[in-house]
């Protein structure tokens, strides 16, 4: 019997200017809030870039000093036309449909530093089942994870209580075990610890030694 092939995906990651990046993270972090937040940004957009389903990855921001790095690790930059999170992801689905139509296009949040390419694989996998789907965050509040298959119109409902807003607007919700790394977003020093147990990427680790050594 044939396997079924995987879908690929085109995953869109927004990083908004650093210097309103991780403000709940201000008084922990200090004056390396903006080495953190492209810390965390490099480890969500490399290990969604080592999933075996990700065709690519395209950021969308308007913030040199996270365009240059991240397009260094081999993301599409796209400029954030600075109109609000929703339309910047939009945007960056739009790019992704002109390079790859036949794709389906995700919207992942840039602050899971402890991502894990094989869970985002196991997340992306039961998204293709649907044509319109999202992860909702740790909490069950927020969504870190939006998508929808090829031809399906893509609104994304990011911002505040973003799980209902998506479930309101139709989008099938993904109850998958086994993938915390994808449901961790980093907002707060007790995300940061969590995401500290599950295992940092190797760039916001690095940070995390330099300002809480023995951490």
């Amino acid at each position: 019997m044939l396997k079924r092939m995987s879908i690929r995906w085109s995953l869109v990651i927004p990083v908004k200017t650093l210097v309103a990046a991780k403000t709940r993270l201000a008084a922990a972090t200090g004056p390396h809030r903006t080495k953190f937040a492209v810390a965390v940004a490099s480890d969500t957009v490399s290990s969604a870039l080592s999933c075996p389903v990700v065709a690519r990855v395209i950021v969308v921001t308007a913030d040199p000093a996270a365009a240059g790095p991240l397009g260094a690790l081999g993301a599409d930059v796209v400029h954030d036309p600075d109109r609000g999170l929703n339309t910047a992801l939009r945007a960056g689905a739009a790019h992704a449909v002109r390079l790859a139509p036949g794709d389906a296009v995700g919207a992942l949040q840039a602050d899971l530093p402890a991502l894990r390419p094989a869970e985002l694989a196991v997340a992306l996998e039961a998204a293709a089942e649907f044509d319109q789907s999202f992860l909702p965050d740790a909490l069950d509040v927020g969504t870190t994870f939006y998508g929808v298959r090829p031809g399906t119109p893509f609104t994304p409902r990011f911002g505040g209580e973003s799980r209902a807003k998506h479930l309101a607007g139709g989008a099938k919700e993904l109850c998958v075990p086994g993938v915390d790394s994808v449901r961790r977003d980093v907002d707060t020093p007790d995300d940061l610890r969590a995401a500290i147990a599950l295992g940092l990427g190797r760039h916001t680790a690095a940070v995390v030694a330099e300002l809480w050594p023995g951490s």
